[in-house]
């Protein structure tokens, strides 16, 4: 099982974070995805421990897919086959290791991949919510709403990053990917409780200690 991060898929979030070089990325539409390792993985609404190698870990709330057929080089038009379930989740970042790493041309692994990082709520049928493109996506950090968005703002859909992955890599049975993240990011600390919503349904919560 793999897990498939996407990045800068939200102009506004390049833009909060002030990355010029990525800006430059997301004028043009390019799409920066990445790998986090099945260890990443965080379920059943577990609590997330704040590691000790980092002095700043962002929250990143997403729309996260599963794919439920095998398939390589997907055309975009069909690309709506290969998966039926969606849910909301979390991208924990290490802020600091990560624009180390962009200052030094290195790679996100360290900062993406690292044990827990990638919170996963309940999945639902795609068939329950609305298209895919017109999702409403909210986090509430503390019971307040720091990230609203719609996935009508994603600079490449749903099934554009499906596409755009499978021509790289085949796409198994399992496989997770998230999606990007808007606006609103930010610092987690202990005792936060984050709480993600898609169209109002609370999919995922987790608890920082």
């Amino acid at each position: 099982m793999k897990i498939i991060g996407t990045g800068m898929n939200y102009a506004a979030h390049v833009a909060e974070l002030g990355w010029s070089a990525m800006q430059e990325m997301q004028d043009k539409k390019h799409l920066v995805f990445f790998l986090k390792p099945e260890t990443a993985l965080l379920t059943r609404n577990r609590p997330f421990y704040i590691p000790d190698f980092s002095t700043h870990i962002d929250y990143e709330g997403e729309v996260v897919v599963k794919i439920c057929r095998v398939g390589k080089n997907i055309a975009e038009r069909f690309a709506y086959r290969y998966y039926e379930e969606l849910t909301a989740g979390i991208d924990f970042t290490a802020r600091d290791l990560q624009n180390e790493a962009c200052r030094k041309g290195l790679p996100w692994t360290a900062c993406k991949g690292f044990d827990n990082s990638a919170a996963v709520g309940i999945f639902v049928n795609k068939n329950e919510l609305p298209p895919v493109n017109a999702l409403h996506l909210r986090l509430d950090k503390n019971g307040v709403p720091v990230q609203n968005a719609s996935t009508a703002e994603m600079l490449n859909g749903i099934d554009a990053i499906i596409a755009y992955v499978s021509k790289y890599m085949t796409l198994h049975i399992g496989d997770l990917i998230f999606t990007g993240t808007p606006q609103g990011v930010g610092k987690v600390a202990a005792g936060d409780k984050l709480e993600v919503f898609l169209e109002n349904r609370r999919l995922l919560y987790c608890n920082i200690k």
